[in-house]
């Protein structure tokens, strides 16, 4: 596998945990747990996206 397909694997286990997070913190009435786990997703999924945008523009020239 390569190192590009390892980075957005591992980010996806992370979004996922994160989402799994809110399911815990509805179910333990925790905003502070919501709203982490609601930062995680965003940054998470940020990242990712910055990174797909990196690799097809390096492809492209």
């Amino acid at each position: 596998m390569k190192k590009e397909n390892m980075l957005f694997l591992l980010l996806a286990v992370i979004t996922v945990l994160c989402i799994m997070s809110i399911g815990v913190a509805i179910a333990e009435r925790s905003t502070l747990i919501g709203f982490l786990a609601f930062i995680g997703i965003l940054i998470a999924m940020g990242l990712g996206f910055n990174l797909r945008k990196k690799l097809r523009e390096s492809s492209e020239m």
